[in-house]
């Protein structure tokens, strides 16, 4: 199975890359291992994460207070938002239509 970003999602999960890597080398870094972990987890057991919406689903990052959002299509999994979870919670919905 195969994934893609919204264009948008993308660009946040870059932002907080060079957010946490301003904060302290390397830790963009762990940052990124953590989002590409839980997108590893959501390619193996897409349907294991609950649903929060519709047909959107979230998976929580361990280390960092993130979730990665997403739905299943039918070419693969489409990561809608790499959303920090202190937020504003529905940010990401106009992102859905």
């Amino acid at each position: 199975m195969t994934y893609s970003f919204h264009p948008e999602a993308e660009i946040e999960f870059y932002e907080s890359i060079n957010y946490y890597e301003e904060c302290e080398k390397e830790l963009g870094y762990d940052f990124s291992v953590e989002v590409y972990s839980a997108i590893q987890k959501i390619l193996d057991y897409p349907l294991a994460w609950p649903i929060l919406s519709g047909d959107i689903r979230r998976c929580f990052t361990n280390r960092f207070p993130y979730g990665v959002l997403y739905s299943i299509e039918s070419d693969g999994i489409f990561i809608l938002a790499v959303m920090h979870l202190h937020r504003d919670p529905d940010y990401w919905i106009e992102r859905t239509t």
